[in-house]
């Protein structure tokens, strides 16, 4: 899972909470550790030399004579008299009675000095032992804190998975939900946690209204198609009719061939729109021969590119077949063209096909890079072209990511525009 994805899941969070929550309680024992530590040491020093202390005394009194003891850390001295004192190294004379600390080649040692019926008592206490002591307890506490942190961080992402289990199943029981289908079994489990199963039931109520929407919407788009179809279907026969006809003058027979096509036109558009608005199918997928459905959309327009001189260019093969949906590709080809025509004024119209790319270039006007955000919206027209509804590009591009073309738009202002159709690679 990229980790952006990962930052942004509940069950990161909720692992950093339970993280962040040991991190502080553990932590702030760390800390009173590490400054009670201190103390600790500081204490059990001052208990250390007070004992020896003692203990030189006691020895002193059984023993009158001079008292000298000298170990590696813990030196103690009985002084009686000046020359006493001149045998002891030179950072210990002169201390008067009490507690003192000195710090000699680097080193801290801690001294006690005591005067008891004329007699100096001296201890002096090397604590080198202690501090390193004292710093090898703050390494592990320290350590410690960041293992602390590790395990609680990877407890909490394992525990927040067993939190957050219930809500991922119930989110890819929802993924698998399909708005159109009524679904037998509610998304409401008799084991879930209070919390899911409030929000399961709040996603079935909504499911259920989804349905009952769709419903009221199919049942009123399929009268509405039923209505509008029936007038076409009757237009499409007395054309037929009429053309049978003998002796019709041309101009009449012309006519009847404009009514004829503008109704299949209609159609057409019919069909793309309940398309466009329940997102069925239009036809059966087959082997299509591309060049053949470039004319088949071309044809209504060729009056229109013959009037504004335009030369319309294929440079197609007439070999190239790819398996889609027929009557997809003419809708699409049919309102790119018919977009291309209606912006272009002069030049040409070419509609090429490589490698799985059909292009469509005109020498229009062009699209301004201000509108290339809204192309594909819905009722969006240039404020200088006003034609049409502003529904076929959002109809291409439904189509588009219906079968899933990859749609791209190069344009240029006053120069031209072209439609790149990219086909799957399994199609082509």
């Amino acid at each position: 899972m990229p980790l952006a994805k990962i930052k942004r899941s509940l069950r990161f969070r909720v692992a950093n909470v339970l993280a962040i929550f040991c991190i502080i309680i553990v932590g702030a024992l760390c800390i009173i550790l590490y400054v009670v530590s201190d103390n600790i040491e500081e204490a059990h020093i001052e208990q250390v030399i007070t004992m020896e202390m003692d203990h030189l005394v006691h020895q002193y009194r059984k023993h009158s004579d001079s008292y000298f003891q000298i170990g590696s850390h813990l030196k103690s001295y009985a002084i009686r008299h000046t020359d006493d004192e001149l045998q002891i190294p030179s950072h210990y004379r002169k201390l008067n009675d009490g507690y003192h600390r000195v710090l000699f080649d680097s080193e801290e040692i801690h001294v006690l000095v005591r005067s008891i019926d004329g007699v100096k008592f001296l201890v002096a206490y090397r604590i080198t032992l202690h501090n390193k002591r004292l710093s090898e307890l703050r390494l592990l506490i320290l350590l410690s804190w960041i293992v602390v942190i590790a395990i609680a961080f990877a407890a909490g992402y394992g525990l927040a998975g067993i939190l957050v289990k219930q809500v991922t199943d119930l989110a890819e029981r929802v993924k698998q939900l399909a708005p159109d289908e009524i679904k037998s079994v509610p998304l409401k489990q008799k084991d879930m946690d209070k919390e899911v199963a409030q929000l399961a039931l709040a996603l079935d109520d909504y499911q259920n209204r989804i349905q009952c929407m769709l419903l009221r919407e199919q049942e009123f788009t399929a009268n509405v198609s039923h209505e509008l179809r029936t007038p076409i279907t009757t237009i499409l026969t007395s054309c037929e009719l009429l053309e049978a006809e003998p002796e019709l003058p041309d101009k009449v027979l012309l006519r009847i061939k404009r009514i004829e096509a503008a109704t299949k036109r209609m159609g057409e558009q019919l069909q793309a729109l309940l398309f466009l608005a329940r997102e069925q199918a239009l036809g059966v997928m087959e082997p299509v021969a591309i060049a053949e459905c470039v004319y088949d959309a071309a044809e209504p327009l060729y009056s229109e590119i013959h009037r504004k001189r335009l030369k319309f260019i294929t440079d197609i093969a007439p070999n190239v077949v790819i398996n889609l949906n027929r009557q997809a590709l003419h809708t699409a080809l049919t309102n790119i063209l018919r977009n291309a025509v209606q912006y272009t004024e002069e030049g040409y119209i070419r509609v090429q096909y490589d490698c799985g790319v059909l292009s469509i270039t005109d020498t229009g006007i062009g699209i301004k890079p201000a509108f290339l955000p809204f192309l594909f919206e819905r009722y969006f027209r240039d404020t200088t072209h006003v034609e049409g509804l502003g529904i076929g590009l959002p109809i291409v591009k439904r189509i588009s990511n219906y079968y899933r073309w990859q749609l791209d738009v190069e344009t240029k202002a006053e120069v031209g525009t072209t439609f790149r159709i990219t086909f799957p690679s399994q199609l082509v």
